[in-house]
């Protein structure tokens, strides 16, 4: 988390350039690596290798950390696969829903761990990337199920009068085919960046109360502190939940459609 208490003992509030870090390395060419980039790596090696441990020696009766990585499994399996497109098109569908969900859980959590202190996912890139293969697979889902009135059907639904088309399907086609993964994308990154810059904001002012100021008024560190630590807890919540929240998307994008009045 990058110090906002500047030499001069004022109080700077944190800045959105926090996400657009100086280049570490190659600079200048297109693998140009900054912090961020650097946080992402760590998320999806993290992730591989939890997943590579959990799952190496398999068990019929589990142990706890099997236990574990079957549960969240189950959770995106049963909870949203199959809950929501059946098991036949929830197994079809699974690895895409699977990876979201841990890829998008695994880059929000990097925001309160120690040393890393902000999401992989707050900027667009890997919000835009997930949100795409969301699109693409909702694409391929509907034109697979009916090749012919796939898009006849989205843009011009049934039972509208004729003459009112020339305005419903100009709506049809922003709220289906371009508002869908722009809001998919923006409200994975909005909510990552508002996390990060509340969490900055109160412990920089912690660390403004209790180091450049004297007397009284070091006693409101302990609110911002504590502030601090309850935001902190929130928004390990909310990172599970806007994981829970994409990967759940993206499974009704498909049903939609896979629906049978396509």
């Amino acid at each position: 988390m990058v110090p906002m208490v500047a030499n001069d003992g004022e109080f700077h509030g944190p800045a959105i350039g926090e996400f657009f870090p100086e280049p570490l390395w190659f600079v200048g060419t297109p693998f140009e690596i900054n912090r961020i980039m650097l946080v992402r790596f760590i998320a999806v090696a993290a992730l591989l290798l939890l997943f590579w441990l959990g799952t190496r020696r398999m068990k019929v009766v589990p142990g706890r950390f099997q236990s574990l990585i079957e549960m969240g499994l189950d959770l995106v399996r049963v909870n949203i696969a199959y809950d929501l497109l059946g098991k036949k098109d929830g197994t079809r569908f699974l690895p895409v829903i699977t990876t979201a969900f841990f890829m998008v859980l695994f880059m929000n959590i990097t925001g309160i761990i120690p040393g890393l202190n902000i999401a992989g996912s707050s900027v667009i890139g890997v919000p835009l990337v997930l949100a795409v293969v969301a699109y693409v697979c909702f694409i391929y889902a509907g034109v697979k199920k009916s090749p012919k009135n796939f898009f006849r059907n989205a843009l011009f639904p049934p039972g509208v009068p004729s003459g009112l088309y020339m305005i419903v399907t100009p709506i049809e086609f922003f709220a289906t085919f371009v508002i869908r993964p722009v809001t998919l994308t923006l409200r994975l990154m909005m909510n990552m960046i508002v996390g990060h810059l509340m969490l900055v904001l109160f412990f920089s002012a912690t660390q403004f109360f209790l180091f450049q100021l004297d007397g009284p008024l070091k006693l409101f560190g302990a609110g911002t502190l504590a502030f601090g630590f309850v935001f902190t807890l929130f928004e390990i919540l909310v990172a599970v939940l806007q994981a829970y929240v994409f990967a759940l998307l993206t499974a009704v994008y498909i049903q939609l459609a896979v629906a049978e009045e396509h």
